[in-house]
């Protein structure tokens, strides 16, 4: 079972599925991130058989070996060179890259991860072609700061294909984009570089489709974040990425409520949400991780006030997004079908953003789909 720590919502929900699975078959392994805060899973769940921190297979593999023996199956040990993924075929995550260098007040990742490890560009491409020989349509490029990548080798040079590549995010699109697939960029923060990246979205190398997590607005509150603090500079970026590529999709997330937040510091952060006019957006009320540096901060908000800013944000954004999605109705989109009826646009990343919702299709393929109607998260249309 893996699990995750980040934050209370989060640590709560890999319990209940802790509790969930051994209600089921009294069995479990627990690994991530939870399983490394010492004694969080034994106190709720003490009869789990191992516990495990995070990318710690080998770990796992020992526990499972031990309360189940391995016996020797020619099937089962013939594991294809794209290995095992939970997702479905025609979509998978690439992970390029374990950990952070950077030192945001509400974030407790590096403590877990640990700082930035970039994967190899070599092995990265790999896999990469591994999983598009196995049918897969659609990469997912993930890690926790996708841009850093190569930060921590001093974007040493590496071999692909036995070609010379640097292990730096640019060049690593510019080769999965030749592999015929959607690729899908996530997690990217806000670096000046990331700036390189779109004129490959405008020519359709990678999607149109850029995940960056702004966080706030307000600079004050940004830099009790440690994050970049100029939301001006950042509206001047979007415009620029708009006239490089005027189909990308920007997706982000923010934080509502932060430690001293007021409110004409959150009515920043909506102004900002109204002029940016982002594609699709999260916002979350802080939460006081454990081990976070920002919960040391003066003046917490009251929860009833952190919840209704989130809620007046959402609000805000349902009507951006609404206003977004209904100016696609006439356009033909090109779209993937995870399943029969329920397609994603290049706009639509799995489980977080909108679906376009037709009649037909099947599991894995592309097909055209005329946008009929809109509302504030879906499409709906017919097939051509």
């Amino acid at each position: 079972m893996n699990t995750c720590g980040f934050i209370d919502a989060a640590v709560e929900e890999s319990l209940d599925a802790i509790g969930e699975a051994l209600a089921e078959n009294g069995k479990v392994v627990v690994t991530g991130c939870l399983g490394a805060k010492e004694g969080v899973v034994a106190k709720v769940h003490p009869s789990v058989l191992a516990i495990t921190g995070p990318h710690d297979t080998q770990g796992v593999m020992a526990a499972v070996h031990e309360h189940l023996p391995k016996p020797h199956d020619p099937y089962v040990d013939l594991v294809p060179p794209q290995g095992v993924k939970l997702t479905p075929r025609h979509y998978a995550y690439l992970k390029i890259s374990e950990g952070c260098n950077h030192r945001c007040t509400f974030c407790i990742i590096p403590s877990m991860r640990g700082d930035l490890v970039s994967r190899p560009i070599g092995e990265v491409m790999q896999e990469a072609e591994n999983l598009v020989k196995a049918g897969v349509q659609e990469i997912l490029v993930i890690s926790q700061d996708t841009s850093a990548y190569g930060v921590d080798v001093k974007y040493r040079t590496g071999f692909v294909r036995g070609k010379p590549v640097k292990t730096r995010m640019l060049d690593l699109c510019r080769a999965l984009g030749e592999l015929g697939v959607w690729v899908r960029l996530h997690y990217v923060y806000p670096y000046p570089h990331v700036d390189e990246v779109i004129p490959l979205m405008a020519e359709g190398r990678v999607l149109p489709y850029l995940d960056v997590p702004f966080q706030h607005a307000s600079p004050r509150i940004l830099r009790l974040m440690k994050r970049p603090a100029s939301s001006e500079r950042v509206l001047e970026r979007i415009r620029a990425w708009r006239e490089v590529c005027p189909d990308i999709t920007l997706r982000s997330t923010f934080i509502a409520g932060f430690p001293g937040e007021t409110e004409s510091e959150f009515a920043e952060l909506l102004s900002f949400l109204q002029e940016a006019q982002l594609d699709r957006v999260g916002c979350f009320a802080y939460s006081p991780v454990e081990g976070a540096a920002a919960n040391e901060l003066p003046d917490p908000l009251p929860e009833p006030v952190k919840e209704e800013r989130r809620r007046r944000f959402m609000e805000l954004q349902a009507r951006i997004s609404a206003a977004k999605l209904q100016a696609k109705v006439g356009r033909t989109l090109r779209v993937l079908v995870d399943e029969p009826g329920v397609a994603r646009s290049e706009g639509d990343a799995p489980d977080i953003d909108g679906v376009v919702r037709f009649k037909g299709g099947k599991a894995g393929e592309f097909a055209d789909v005329l946008i009929e109607r809109a509302d504030a998260h879906d499409l709906y249309g017919r097939r051509l």
